[in-house]
């Protein structure tokens, strides 16, 4: 709320006041920019500190208002009672005079002035009889007068004085709006807490309340602590504890260097530049018992982390973490010693290692090292017993090449015995069936999706009608900017990043549909900004805003939504229309296949796919691949020399079952030959003689088209159509067209007959 004085709770951007009328406000319909311009300015009411009376530099306020201490607080209230309203505020004021005060509150972590002579400010006071009044210490005499001049020695007496210090040094401090007092710390404790807060300040981060810091502060002063590192997290709060976990991942890159990690039995990606996507920079190397293997592991890492051929995800380093903790919950079992010495280590270890593992992965028994999160160990596959054989036999040879092993003693049989797990095996997801794909674009099947599963409305079923008509990756699609729609030439696009290939700032056509729908994705997005933050965001922040937020930790709209969270509503929705076993990439492959079946090439599919290569592109085709084999070949139409150009020959546009594709594949391989853009169909050149014309198949009118062919002619027919354009005058240009004609039939007759030619499966 622009000029309000009041600071903002624990949660939310409103103070406690304008959020109780906010609350209100909005269930009466009213929208939060609305009632931000409307709500009432608030004077502040808890000040960040103790205030001073205006006259007695020594004593605190007691009129908060007026700023008077006690003494002068009630001399201006007399003076009130008997002049009435004659009495003059500043007149009276310049016939004051300061009077002495009575110290600091006696309280460790308490900088207020005391209120009376007891030593203690007035909140410490008031907790002080609510305790019970530890060591009984007293006012005597006149000490209560608030006109009396304070004397500590005679006024105040204790029944145990040492528990009433002891109390003093003990208590939490007074809390204070905006504020953490890190009083009573040890001096690098306090230290640690300061360059914390400047640490979550850099960046996107979440809100830390004031309250859950002062907690975590006052929980670590009651313990005395040196450090934060020395602080048991299973005793803290849950709130508390973030903020301390948060806090010791940064101070783990201050306190230890690259080596001392390596010691330590850990690794810190950033101290070598890295920060993989979605991770911290801590990474555990503990479950890797044996010094001399977790030594080697550690380099391989650190290695691997310098190159230029650094891994783009932590999963890499996940798979040689596993592979080794593997192989040492083996070695602490069945070596001499725990295998802590190499040099005990041979060939028989090894092999017993992968009998054992080969064994394991055979019958699904549980994993040596690998737990879930409840604790219960994962099962061992053939697919984990290849990869822990692969990442042992890579991270043992390469301490082979590089001298490793043999400075630490290790046979280099044990290192040969390492085999190979083999390649991993591909399996690609099939395409949607006819009767899933119309189950999943159905309306009432796509409204069912949004109000079961979305009922906050942030767009799971946007996302999923995008990953349809475009065939983009899901997290291409979950991570569109707000600002990804544009129109180019009255066409309308979509941007997006390609990061798996690093293609950045791709724009392909979507439909007008899918353009309005996100079109109106944007407007909600936008509306959720200004629900939230009360005013339209700025250029800047438009620029870097999600189109598909998240709504945790993320104030300012630049997070997008986790695919996590888009699986688990399409899973459950999946198994409510009770469709079988689907997942979303399914719709990347049946996309590839139509774009085949209707003429494209893999260098196109792969380009608009975003693929590495034409072999990643054939993953995505294997069945179209197989429906141009049964039915492109079969249709024919006439060539551009024939009579009637684009008349079709063989086949039709009906229906027809393989059985009977089949058959007719074999009668026109019988009738013709293959020839560049088409088939040969005079008889001797079949049957193997040579051609009489020379091999001018295209001006010949025995040769034919085919529906395999027709990306070829669509290209002629735009390579013709430039060289007309480009043509000196309209006369050359008009016999260009002519003499093309011909050909245009017979590419129009092709397309004519592939446009409905189906095939039953």
């Amino acid at each position: 709320m622009p000029g309000c004085e009041h600071f903002r709770g624990h949660t939310g951007d409103l103070c406690s006041s304008h959020l109780r009328q906010w609350k209100q406000a909005r269930e009466a319909g009213l929208g939060k920019a609305a009632f931000l311009l409307n709500a009432e300015q608030l004077r502040p009411a808890d000040p960040t500190g103790q205030q001073i009376c205006r006259i007695c530099p020594q004593r605190p306020a007691s009129d908060i208002g007026r700023s008077l201490c006690r003494r002068h607080k009630y001399s201006w209230l007399y003076r009130m009672k008997t002049h009435g309203a004659d009495a003059d505020f500043d007149r009276w004021l310049s016939d004051q005079h300061p009077y002495p005060g009575c110290g600091q509150c006696q309280v460790t972590v308490c900088g207020d002035l005391a209120k009376s002579p007891l030593g203690l400010c007035a909140g410490h006071e008031s907790r002080y009889r609510s305790a019970e009044c530890p060591g009984n210490a007293q006012l005597t005499g006149r000490a209560g007068n608030q006109f009396s001049d304070p004397d500590e020695h005679s006024v105040v007496t204790y029944a145990d004085q040492r528990q009433f210090r002891l109390w003093c040094s003990q208590v939490d401090p007074i809390p204070r709006a905006n504020q953490f007092n890190l009083r009573g710390l040890r001096p690098l404790l306090r230290a640690e807490f300061q360059w914390g807060l400047f640490a979550h300040t850099q960046g996107q981060h979440s809100h830390w309340g004031p309250g859950w810091l002062q907690n975590l502060v006052n929980f670590c002063r009651r313990r005395d602590l040196n450090s934060l590192t020395e602080l048991d997290l299973t005793e803290c709060t849950p709130f508390s504890r973030l903020i301390a976990r948060e806090i010791l991942n940064g101070l783990r890159l201050v306190y230890f260097g690259p080596e001392d990690t390596r010691d330590a039995g850990f690794i810190e990606t950033d101290h070598f530049g890295v920060r993989f996507p979605k991770c911290g920079s801590y990474f555990d190397l503990t479950m890797v018992s044996q010094r001399w293997l977790r030594n080697m592991l550690w380099d391989h890492l650190a290695a691997s982390m310098r190159s230029p051929n650094c891994p783009r995800s932590a999963g890499v380093f996940a798979n040689l973490r596993r592979a080794c903790a593997e192989l040492s919950a083996f070695l602490r079992l069945e070596a001499p010693e725990g295998g802590e010495d190499p040099t005990q280590l041979s060939e028989e270890h090894m092999l017993r290692f992968v009998t054992d593992q080969r064994h394991r992965a055979s019958h699904g028994l549980a994993s040596l090292s690998m737990k879930k999160a409840d604790g219960t160990p994962f099962a061992t596959t053939p697919a984990s017993r290849r990869l822990i054989f692969n990442h042992v036999r890579r991270l043992l040879r390469d301490a082979m090449d590089s001298g490793e092993s043999d400075r630490i003693g290790l046979d280099r049989g044990f290192i040969i015995a390492a085999p190979s797990g083999g390649a991993a095996v591909h399996r690609t997801r099939a395409p949607f069936s006819d009767e899933v794909a119309r189950a999943l674009a159905d309306e009432t099947n796509l409204q069912q999706l949004a109000d079961s599963y979305d009922p906050q409305d942030q767009g799971i079923r946007d996302i999923w009608e995008t990953i349809i008509v475009t065939g983009r990756r899901a997290n291409e699609a979950i991570g569109l900017r707000w600002d990804c729609l544009g129109r180019h030439g009255d066409l309308p696009m979509l941007w997006h990043d390609q990061t798996k290939v690093g293609n950045y700032d791709q724009a392909i056509r979507i439909p007008e549909h899918l353009y309005h729908r996100l079109r109106q994705r944007q407007r909600k997005t936008l509306d959720h900004f200004v629900a939230r933050h009360g005013r339209p965001p700025t250029d800047k922040e438009r620029q870097a805003m999600a189109l598909f937020p998240t709504r945790s930790r993320n104030p300012n709209g630049q997070k997008s939504l986790s695919y996590t969270w888009f699986r688990l509503g399409f899973k459950q929705w999946i198994a409510e229309l009770n469709l079988g076993t689907c997942v979303p990439h399914q719709a990347r492959h049946t996309l590839a296949t139509t774009l085949l079946r209707h003429g494209a090439s893999l260098t196109h599919i792969r380009r608009y796919l975003g693929q590495v290569s034409d072999r990643m592109a054939e993953h995505y085709t294997h069945v179209a691949v197989s429906e141009i084999e049964d039915v492109l070949h079969h249709v024919w139409v006439a060539g551009p020399a024939a009579p009637n150009p684009g008349e079709l020959l063989s086949g039709n546009t009906s229906a027809m079952d393989r059985e009977q594709a089949l058959a007719l594949a074999i009668d026109l391989s019988r009738r013709s030959t293959p020839a560049e853009g088409g088939f040969c169909t005079f008889q001797p050149v079949v049957n193997g003689d040579a051609c009489p014309w020379n091999l001018d198949c295209h001006n010949c009118d025995k040769f034919v088209l085919s529906g395999a062919d027709l990306l070829y002619w669509r290209r002629k027919r735009e390579q013709w159509r430039s060289i007309a354009e480009r043509a000196p005058d309209d006369a050359t240009a008009d016999y260009l067209h002519q003499v093309f004609e011909p050909t245009n039939r017979a590419i129009d007759g092709l397309e004519k007959a592939l446009a409905g030619l189906k095939v039953v499966p």
